[in-house]
């Protein structure tokens, strides 16, 4: 059975279109793959604290003496990156938020970005060791960043995930994307039939292809 981790981060609830789109591509994944056990996290309701001295518990050498703090922060930690290695696919909601993700969506990275778990150092440079797995954003942005030289440059929200995922060791990240979404009534209607086509497509995929190979 398939683990499929479905991750929100939008503050927008129900208007929130990354929600929708994640909400599809989770139904889309669920209808290729009727086995696949699913968890599910919303960043906006319940996200970690952003790291502290307390949450860098985790960070220390083994043996070290915690506080209270750091034991009950070592253990949010612990639980969100047992988690997250444990899922074959992640769907993650990330809107852009003045050009990068949300805070939220950073604070979960960071405590699920753990050396010797998720990464490690090596005499050659960093190693990824969460491989294996696939990764799917709803991408949704207001303006037009993919379109253009300087939206590339402005944009920090997919560059930054495709990077971070990929210091994990996570090569197969894909986006599903609706932008232009601020630019007017048929423009963002414009957005999401791309992102639904999108969506279709990938379930087409899935469809035909086991899970282990669509994250290989």
């Amino acid at each position: 059975m398939s683990k499929l981790l479905h991750i929100d981060s939008s503050i927008l609830g129900g208007n929130s279109v990354s929600r929708q789109l994640t909400a599809q591509i989770v139904a889309s994944w669920r209808a290729s793959h009727p086995g696949t056990e699913i968890s599910y996290l919303d960043l906006a309701a319940d996200a970690p604290s952003h790291l502290s001295a307390e949450s860098l518990g985790f960070r220390l050498p083994a043996g070290s003496a915690l506080s209270e703090m750091q034991q009950r922060e070592n253990a949010v930690s612990e639980a969100l990156v047992a988690q997250f290695l444990a899922a074959d696919v992640i769907v993650v909601g990330a809107p852009m938020y003045n050009f990068s993700i949300p805070s939220q969506l950073k604070a979960w990275i960071d405590r699920v970005a753990q050396v010797g778990r998720t990464f490690s150092y090596t005499d050659k440079g960093p190693v990824g060791l969460a491989g294996g797995k696939a990764v799917i954003v709803a991408s949704t942005r207001g303006g037009m960043y993919s379109t253009s030289e300087a939206g590339n440059a402005m944009e920090h929200q997919e560059s930054y995930l495709k990077v971070v995922f990929g210091f994990f060791g996570i090569t197969d990240v894909r986006f599903v994307r609706a932008e232009g979404l601020a630019m007017g009534e048929a423009a963002k209607a414009a957005a999401l039939a791309a992102a639904d086509l999108e969506i279709k497509a990938l379930a087409t995929q899935a469809a035909n292809q086991p899970t282990a190979a669509l994250a290989a």
